[in-house]
């Protein structure tokens, strides 16, 4: 569980997009176009459907043969990648999940149920109100094993928040707040970039890291011995009954906040599967 570098986003138009995430199970889908390449043609379909109707709305009739927009993506080097795309390319493409949809129906990674229901995305900027939600989650030392855990790995794995400060300083492009939210539990001190570089700069996430995260974040319950904690990974057999998910969606809850807490269970569910949530930040 290393720290790394951040690379800048998903970019288009030179606008970031999201935080995409896919529980990693394993499926004919996934045989046959890639993780990669279903998210790839999903995207696609999405712009392809938003630059028409943006044509439709300004008057323009062409078919989407004839259409065309510019693709503008940062590469981890911090350079440009510009291309022109041609919309029904991307329609094409996506034609390639049509024969793949009806696998999806009753699979245990289906987490939105929906075809490709394992995929998911949290939108920047995230919202000040959500970055304080997800601070508001985490133990305090009444909570004193999950403090502990938090603590330690806090200082084991060195997470400063230094990632995710160049991030932040972007403008509102990211994080809706330009000074990172802090919080007092007991002895030390948290801030959102540190809470960010856990969730979101140790790569890929183990089934044993997402059991950690929903315990900080409660998600799951934490009234658990240390000897339940050590053995969350794998999950035990009863953890559905004994170890519900605990996140429900609020009436109150802005988009950030709704999308964070489809991500933890997201999380939940490959947890239980015993398996990797795939990032891409």
């Amino acid at each position: 569980m290393v720290k790394k570098e951040l690379p800048i986003g998903r970019q288009v138009n030179g606008e970031t997009m999201a935080i995409d995430y896919v529980i990693d199970y394993d499926c004919i889908p996934k045989q046959h176009l890639g993780t990669e390449g279903i998210i790839e043609r999903l995207k696609g379909e999405e712009r392809a459907r938003a630059i028409i109707e943006l044509f439709r709305k300004n008057g323009d009739d062409r078919p989407p043969s004839e259409m065309g927009f510019e693709f503008t993506r940062a590469t981890p080097t911090g350079e440009e990648e510009v291309r022109v795309i041609v919309v029904q390319d991307l329609l094409d493409e996506a034609e390639k999940l049509d024969p793949l949809r009806p696998y999806c129906a009753g699979c245990p990674a289906n987490r939105a149920q929906r075809p490709f229901g394992c995929i998911g995305f949290i939108q920047y900027p995230l919202s000040s109100d959500s970055e304080a939600w997800m601070l508001d989650q985490l133990p305090v030392p009444d909570d004193t094993l999950v403090w502990l855990l938090l603590r330690q790995g806090v200082e084991e794995f060195d997470y400063d928040g230094s990632s995710v400060q160049p991030l932040r300083s972007q403008s509102e492009v990211y994080f809706e707040a330009r000074d990172a939210l802090k919080r007092r539990l007991g002895e030390f001190q948290i801030n959102a970039d540190q809470l960010f570089e856990m969730l979101f700069s140790v790569g890929h996430l183990s089934a044993n890291h997402a059991a950690l995260l929903l315990l900080f974040l409660n998600a799951i319950p934490r009234d658990l011995d240390a000897d339940a904690i050590m053995h969350l990974s794998p999950p035990p057999p009863d953890a559905n009954e004994r170890l519900p998910f605990l996140l429900k969606p609020e009436a109150d809850d802005d988009h950030s906040i709704s999308e964070l807490k489809e991500f933890l269970r997201s999380l939940y569910i490959a947890w239980r599967l015993n398996v990797r949530t795939l990032l891409d930040v």
